[in-house]
C-alpha cells in the first residue's frame, strides 16, 4: 500500500512538488522562528540577569520603602560570606545604591550612584560591556567614577573633570568629590542620564559604612531561563540563612515585566505555527482532493475487486502522510541548517539592532532550538497531513464502484 501511495503521489509531479515545497517552507520558517526565539530570551536573559543577579537578597518590600536607612542590609559582609559558603561556585556580590545630588561647575542632577565591588561581575560588566572611554572607578587614594554619557553632557563634564556627590542625611560622610573616571553608555537613555558607577568602599563611606542595599548572587551555568530546576535548588538551600525582615527573590520575582515579556514568546509562536501549517494544510487538502477527483475510475476498480473502503481511505490517508512528511524532512534539514549558522551569531541590521536595545536585546544572538521545539513542528506537520486527508478519505470511502467506474474526469 505504501508503494502504491507514494507512486499515486509521484503521478502528480508538479502539484505534489509545489505543495512539498509549501510544506518545507513552513517546516523551515518554524525552526528558524523558534531558533530565533531561543536566541532573543536567552539573549534578553542573560542581559538581564548580569546586572541583576539570578537570586537577590534585599529588605523586605524594599521596592516600597521611601527611607535609604530602612532599606540598607546592616553588617553586609558577614552575610555575604554566609551565602558564599552555602553555594560553593557561585559569586556573592554585595551592591549599594545611593540616591545622590552630582554636580559638575555648573550644572547639577539628581543621580543614582551605584556602588559595586571592583573585581566583581558587576564592575567587569560595566568596563567590558558599557564602558565606552576612560576606565572603571577607582578608590585608591583620590575617588573616581564613571558617569553615564548622557549624564556627563548634562554636566557638561568629561574625563579627568571633577565631579561632587552630595548624600544629607546618612550615616556616612555625606559629601565627597570625585574625578570622572570614564563614561557609560546604558540601552536605556533615561537610565543613562541618571547613571553614576562608584566603588562599593566609596559608596559605604560616603552614605553607610558596612551597609548594602542588595546582595547579588550568580550561579554558574545559568545561561536560560529554561533552567528553573537549578535556580529553585539554589533557591532552597540559602533560604534558611535568609534573615527576619529579608526576602530572597529570583530574577523572576524582581523584574516580573521581563520574565512576562519572555514568557509570552512560547504562546506567540504556537498561534503563528498553527497559522502556517492551516494554510500549509489547505495546500495539501488540494492536492490530495484533484488526485483523488484524477484516480475516481481506479478506485472504482479496486473497490469492484473487493478491497473494502477502509483500505481506500486509508490510501489516500498514507498519501498526505507521505507529501507532508517528506516535505517537513526537506524543511528540517534547511532549518535546522539555516539554527545552526545563526548559533554562531547574528546581528540584526544596524538601525534595528541599537533600536531594540533599548528593550534589553542583545546585539549579537545565538540561536538555539530544543529537542522538544523540533518534535512540536513535527506533531504540527503530521497533524496537518491527517486533518488535510480527512476529507478526501471521507468522499473516497464514499465511492459507489458501478457510478465511480462510469465517471470521466
Amino acid at each position: 500500500m505504501w508503494s502504491l501511495a507514494w507512486k499515486n503521489v509521484r503521478r502528480g509531479r508538479g502539484r505534489s512538488l509545489l505543495t512539498g515545497a509549501a510544506v518545507a517552507a513552513v517546516v523551515a520558517l518554524m525552526m528558524i522562528m523558534y531558533g530565533f526565539s531561543g536566541a532573543v530570551v536567552n539573549g534578553m536573559f542573560q542581559n538581564m540577569t548580569r546586572s541583576t543577579g539570578h537570586l537577590i537578597l534585599r529588605v523586605k518590600n524594599a521596592d516600597k520603602i521611601r527611607e535609604f536607612e530602612r532599606g540598607l542590609i546592616q553588617d553586609a559582609p558577614a552575610l555575604q560570606e554566609r551565602l558564599a559558603r552555602a553555594l560553593p561556585g557561585a559569586d556573592v556580590e554585595a551592591m549599594l545604591e545611593v540616591p545622590a545630588l552630582l554636580a559638575g561647575e555648573k550644572r547639577s542632577r539628581g543621580v543614582l550612584l551605584y556602588g559595586l565591588e571592583p573585581g566583581g561581575r558587576l564592575m567587569k560588566e560595566f568596563v567590558t560591556k558599557k564602558l565606552t572611554a576612560g576606565g572603571p572607578p577607582q578608590d585608591d587614594g583620590d575617588w573616581s567614577a564613571a558617569l553615564g554619557r548622557a549624564l556627563a553632557r548634562a554636566l557638561k563634564v568629561k574625563v579627568g573633570d571633577g565631579v561632587y556627590a552630595f548624600v544629607p542625611n546618612t550615616s556616612g560622610i555625606g559629601a565627597a568629590a570625585f574625578t570622572v573616571s570614564g563614561l557609560v553608555a546604558l540601552p536605556e537613555s533615561t537610565m543613562e542620564a541618571r547613571t553614576a558607577v562608584i566603588t562599593l568602599a566609596a559608596a559605604q563611606e560616603l552614605a553607610a559604612p558596612n551597609a548594602a542595599s542588595r546582595i547579588v548572587i550568580f550561579l554558574p551555568g545559568l545561561v536560560s531561563p529554561t533552567q528553573q530546576g537549578r535556580l529553585e535548588q539554589a533557591r532552597s538551600k540559602l533560604a534558611p540563612l535568609v534573615p527576619a525582615g529579608f526576602e530572597l527573590l529570583t530574577w523572576r520575582q524582581a523584574e516580573p515585566a521581563m520574565a512576562a515579556i519572555l514568557d509570552m514568546m512560547t504562546p506567540l509562536l504556537l498561534i503563528y505555527a498553527v497559522i502556517f501549517f492551516v494554510l500549509a494544510g489547505l495546500l495539501v487538502v488540494n492536492t490530495v482532493y484533484l488526485g483523488l477527483v484524477e484516480r475516481i475510475r481506479e478506485f472504482g476498480v479496486i473497490i469492484a475487486l473487493g478491497a473494502d473502503r477502509w483500505r481506500i481511505m486509508r490510501l489516500v490517508i498514507i498519501e498526505s502522510l507521505l507529501l507532508v512528511l517528506s516535505g517537513a524532512a526537506v524543511g528540517a534539514a534547511l532549518g535546522g541548517l539555516a539554527v545552526w549558522r545563526m548559533s554562531h551569531g547574528f546581528s540584526l541590521p544596524g538601525p534595528l539592532a541599537r533600536q531594540y536595545a533599548e528593550f534589553g536585546l542583545p546585539v549579537v544572538m545565538y540561536a538555539s532550538i530544543t529537542p522538544a521545539q523540533v518534535a512540536l513542528v513535527f506533531a504540527f506537520a503530521l497533524l496537518t497531513a491527517l486533518a488535510s486527508a480527512l476529507w478526501p478519505a471521507w468522499l473516497a470511502g464514499r465511492l459507489e464502484p458501478v457510478e465511480a467506474m462510469r465517471h470521466v474526469a
